[in-house]
């Protein structure tokens, strides 16, 4: 008796973790966001100077990861005007909390005094 015992609970114990481990690999199969940014700029040097050493700890420390930072070379279509900036999240949400930060909104504060900016989310492709 003690050995079905056994038996089963070692099998319902396997089970479990067998479900933990398919549910964190699906988690792990969502991919990440890419936060697109286009800055306009009216005084690059100040943007650079004032803006920008305090907006890219806030993305770091908010779990994003600064992928290009840097004046475009056009292939096809207008030319954008100003540089470009894409920033790479986990997901969304994550996203819009390091937004919505304190730390992004005081550093955002000097950045609108020397920029316009469009910005926007697409999401990565399943590999």
């Amino acid at each position: 008796m003690k050995t079905y015992l056994t038996v089963t609970v070692a099998m319902f114990t396997g089970a479990a973790i067998g479900g933990f481990a398919v549910q964190g690999l699906q988690a792990q199969a969502k991919p990440p966001v890419f936060q697109v940014t286009i800055q306009d700029a009216s005084d690059l040097a100040a943007l650079n100077k004032e803006f920008v050493p305090l907006a890219r700890p806030t993305i770091t420390a908010n779990g994003g990861v600064l992928l290009a930072s840097g004046e475009p070379t056009m292939i096809e279509g207008s030319p954008i005007k100003g540089r470009v900036v894409i920033n790479q999240w986990q997901n969304i949400d994550q996203l819009k909390k390091w937004h919505s930060s304190p730390e992004y909104k005081k550093a955002r504060e000097i950045g609108d005094k020397y920029a316009k900016w469009q910005m926007l989310v697409v999401d990565g492709v399943p590999k």
